[in-house]
């Protein structure tokens, strides 16, 4: 059997990017603003969000894009998700350090300005602020011929959270429940795995979906008859802003738990569940009723050969959110979750058994993000 495909032979190497950004990060100043003054910074581990200091409050900041999915939306012309997307990635990283989203600016930058293209990404735009509750800020459109050959489009999200709400993981312990929330599909993260499967495999995405879609209700359509494979490869990822937003207000309006009972909140990106890693120096994370795999990551790894290894530390594999709870309310808590988000469930616990991620799939462990 030919080797497998993997997220390195794509052209994406976590490892190599991780070690970049280390380095990225070891070069930078922490900041010129001393404690106690705006825009001090806070000490937070994760990476998920900054946060700085406000008035006694904190500001967090996320920036991401989207990413190569991009090529597949411009190779259908198709870009109703894609500004949903963007925020989805930005937003969602706020959410995990405690911070309500509260506004958005974006970027875009092309080869050659197209109005009908950037009114469709207007449209979508506008429909993720709706989803996340924020508004948009402003933003910028740079055509770059020379520099850039496609569309690209990112964003950064500000928001605010009260001081003392500010969610690091530090109340950690082992025996805490993890709920996993569901994906909508692949979001924004291993498409240049995605596109290398897809040539391996001769796929025509313009065609009905090569496998059947268990839940029809997760693709949003934006065509008439059968479900194509380009819809769901183009499924906007899910902004989770509700209900996690709602569950922060909840915790002191006499909801399901405290907020003391939410001791850590992860965003499955790129990593997979290698993200868990980022939450705690020394505790482990161990999964073991894992979220149903959404049949879009069973093909993908039957055509490219991909490994169950390589496949939960490039997608989410159909969990795209997990939050670590207190286990004296963690029924409470997904009771409450999934009255607003079908298919939220346990999936597994913190352990005290050495820093790494262990899964019911024997090969799926991580001891580095």
């Amino acid at each position: 059997m030919a080797k497998g495909l993997d997220y390195a032979s794509s052209g994406v190497d976590i490892s190599l990017e991780g070690a970049a950004v280390g380095a990225l990060i070891g070069a930078l100043a922490n900041s010129v603003r001393p404690s106690g003054t705006p825009g001090a910074p806070v000490h937070l581990p994760g990476g998920f969000g900054g946060l700085i200091e406000f008035k006694g409050d904190y500001l967090a900041l996320a920036t991401d894009g989207v990413g190569s999915k991009l090529q597949i939306a411009s190779s259908l012309n198709k870009w109703y998700g894609v500004g949903i997307d963007c925020m989805a990635m930005n937003v969602n990283d706020l959410l995990c350090v405690g911070a309500e989203p509260i506004a958005f600016v974006d970027y875009i930058a092309v080869p050659k300005p197209d109005p009908i293209v950037h009114q469709a990404l207007g449209a979508s735009l506008a429909e993720a602020c709706r989803r996340a509750r924020v508004t948009l800020a402003g933003g910028e459109t740079a055509s770059l011929p020379g520099i850039v050959t496609e569309l690209d489009l990112s964003g950064t999200a500000l928001g605010w959270l009260a001081g003392g709400d500010e969610i690091t993981g530090a109340r950690l312990t082992a025996g805490d429940v993890l709920i996993g929330l569901p994906s909508s599909g692949i979001h924004s993260n291993g498409y240049s795995l995605v596109r290398k499967v897809l040539e391996k495999a001769n796929a025509d995405i313009r065609a009905k979906a090569p496998f059947a879609i268990g839940d029809h209700g997760r693709i949003e359509r934006s065509e008439e008859g059968e479900i194509t494979f380009g819809e769901v490869l183009l499924n906007p990822t899910r902004i989770y802003c509700d209900p996690i937003v709602d569950l922060f207000q909840a915790t002191k309006d006499g909801g399901p738990c405290e907020h003391s009972d939410l001791h850590a909140i992860v965003h499955i990106t790129g990593g997979g569940l290698s993200n868990l890693l980022r939450l705690h120096d020394t505790l482990g994370w161990h999964i073991s009723n894992p979220m149903p795999v959404l049949e879009e990551f069973q093909w993908l790894a039957k055509e490219g050969e991909i490994n169950a290894w390589e496949m939960h530390r490039t997608f989410n594999m159909g969990c795209g959110m997990i939050i670590a709870v207190s286990a004296a309310k963690a029924d409470k808590i997904l009771a409450w979750l999934e009255e607003r988000l079908p298919g939220c469930n346990i999936i597994g616990e913190v352990r005290d058994h050495g820093h790494r991620v262990t899964h019911v799939i024997t090969e799926v462990e991580y001891k580095e993000y």
